[in-house]
């Protein structure tokens, strides 16, 4: 096969198609888009999931005059008919599998005014850098329609509102009606409707969020859609809008006429954001790694969009594409999880509880909101599991409805990749408490069996870093999410469990070897009971492992070099006993 190259970072249609770019054909996402009745689709899925490249594809087929083709329109129509201009974009799309969805759908191609804009780099740490972008963002998709200063079909008042746009000189109200006005434009050009993408409307949103100056981008983004989508339908063939998630009570939507909107959770458009499970297996056997199928799916697999297993593109693309072919988070960027850590890294007790169920491959069970309040994402727990499901951080797995006809999701982690996520937050707490050198000879001396010397550390780390975990309620729970939190650094080479049934039992950890020649572990935590000695603690919790034959898993695996420990505390001391 002649191997096509990959668009690591190319989410532009046209050039993927023109030149030898490898696609995943998405183009009957135009008719799922064509078939639905609603005049303005909201489709909000994670970042890096395909939504620009989808947008671009819709923006190719509608639009009525390419970019590079000269507009010979001398006499715009007025009556209200579409107008044909010498050529389209039609052959971009002749191989693919829109062109045989039936007439229909191919008569629609090049046949309305396009306004496309995209907010998905707009991301700045001030208002006023972020409110210049937008300026000039609107400023670039007025010079792209140009032609209608020499048109002949704007009124002078017009004339100067759209040289006032060009020229970066409106005020706050010019910026936000720019939309509306355009489509005006538009639509009195070419006598027929416009089609309006906005792609990734929520990024400065985030960006507001995490930098104080939410109440002024919200005020802006809201007084802007609302004027180009509300109450112009006679100028709007559709409005096709993506981001991570749809915002409430912000009423950024509100008034307009009944949008649809189809989150990750809907079963429409649920294989056309992101990879499904046959697109990715035609990938790998395209570029001749197959055999990696079962370890790529750890990795990037995991994901559930309505009723579709989905694969994150922007790791599987990233992958293949490089000359190593190597396993490793692609996806997650810093800068970009800024809210997840903030939030996650200041939740309380529950919180940090959760997060260790979630590490250890378990699911909790949550309501959610599909409309999510940014405000309530730090205070209010449906809204931050709203937030992390909507943003790829988490998975539905299953969904039931109790009599009170409320519904309930069960939540995972989707993969390896989004797992290094929160390793990464419970890693940068302690890297804040502890010293790396320190951790590294801890750990260490754990996995070669030196008891004492693991001992003498751990008992210095729960001194200085044990007020992270509050210590009310389930003092052994606390010990437990505090070590499954230490012991995370032994990934990949040592699985990790947690509250598992092995022999006659329920262990509290145990640590399983990828190499079955090394020491595998099994450790119970107890709390010094009243009238109860450190040593009658210590004997009672080896006793327990002893009997309940906690070692079951490892031995069944091939492991023979086990340790039995006994961790046990009286409030901060720590004594820790091996069998």
């Amino acid at each position: 096969m002649d191997i096509k190259k990959l668009p690591v970072g190319e989410s532009d249609f046209k050039k993927i198609i023109t030149e030898n770019y490898c696609y995943v054909d998405k183009s009957l996402f135009i008719k799922e888009i064509i078939d639905r009745g609603d005049t303005i689709l909201l489709l909000p899925r994670p970042r890096r999931f395909g939504k620009t490249l989808n947008l671009s594809m819709l923006k190719y087929f509608y639009d009525c005059c390419p970019e590079d083709l000269p507009r010979t329109l001398d006499t715009p129509s007025l009556e209200n008919k579409p107008v044909s201009p010498p050529n389209t974009y039609k052959s971009l799309f002749d191989s693919l599998a829109i062109s045989k969805a039936g007439p229909q759908y191919l008569e629609k191609i090049g046949r309305h005014p396009v306004i496309f804009l995209t907010f998905k780099n707009i991301k700045e740490t001030d208002w006023e850098s972020c409110f210049y972008k937008i300026k000039q963002l609107i400023q670039d998709e007025y010079s792209r329609h140009y032609y209608l200063v020499d048109g002949k079909t704007l009124l002078p008042h017009e004339l100067d509102y759209f040289k006032r746009i060009i020229g970066l000189e409106g005020n706050k109200g010019d910026y936000e009606n720019s939309l509306e006005k355009l489509l005006i434009f538009l639509n009195r050009y070419y006598g027929n409707k416009a089609v309006i993408l906005i792609d990734e409307y929520d990024a400065p949103i985030h960006a507001g969020f995490n930098n104080n100056y939410y109440d002024q981008i919200i005020d802006l983004m809201r007084n802007f859609l609302c004027a180009g989508l509300k109450d112009t339908g006679q100028y709007l063939e559709k409005g096709v809008i993506t981001g991570i998630m749809r915002i409430a009570k912000e009423s950024i939507f509100s008034g307009l006429n009944n949008p649809g909107v189809y989150t990750l959770l809907a079963e429409e458009f649920d294989d056309k954001f992101g990879f499904t499970e046959k697109e990715v297996e035609t990938l790998l056997a395209d570029f001749n790694v197959l055999p990696m199928y079962d370890r790529v799916q750890q990795w990037y697999n995991g994901y559930k969009f309505g009723n579709t297993i989905i694969y994150n593109p922007w790791s599987i693309i990233n992958f293949l594409a490089g000359a190593a072919k190597e396993l490793k988070p692609y996806w997650i960027n810093t800068s970009d999880n800024k809210i997840v850590e903030t939030l996650l890294s200041k939740g309380g007790k529950e919180l940090k509880e959760e997060m260790e169920i979630l590490i250890r491959g378990e699911s909790i069970e949550k309501t959610i909101e599909e409309n999510i309040v940014m405000r309530e994402i730090d205070s209010d727990e449906n809204s931050l599991w709203s937030f992390l499901l909507m943003g790829g951080y988490l998975k539905q797995t299953e969904k039931r409805t109790d009599a009170s006809e409320n519904t309930f999701y069960k939540l995972a982690i989707p993969n390896l990749e989004v797992k290094t996520i929160y390793k990464r937050i419970i890693q940068r707490y302690f890297n804040d408490k502890i010293e790396n050198k320190k951790l590294e000879i801890m750990l260490k001396a754990l996995i070669e069996g030196d008891i004492k010397v693991f001992e003498e550390i751990f008992a210095d780390y729960v001194s200085t870093s044990m007020s992270f975990f509050d210590m009310t309620g389930d003092p052994e729970k606390v010990y437990h999410a505090f070590v499954m939190g230490l012991l995370l650094w032994l990934d990949p080479a040592y699985q990790v469990k947690s509250n598992r049934e092995s022999g006659y039992g329920r262990y509290d950890i145990m640590i399983i070897p990828g190499d079955v020649s090394k020491l595998g572990y099994v450790i119970e935590f107890k709390k010094v009971r009243k009238n109860e000695t450190v040593e009658s603690a210590v004997e009672s919790a080896l006793k327990q492992m002893n009997d309940l034959k906690y070692e079951t898993e490892l031995v069944e695996q091939g492991i023979k070099n086990i340790k039995k420990l006994a961790i046990v505390f009286n409030g901060k001391e720590v004594t820790i006993r091996e069998s």
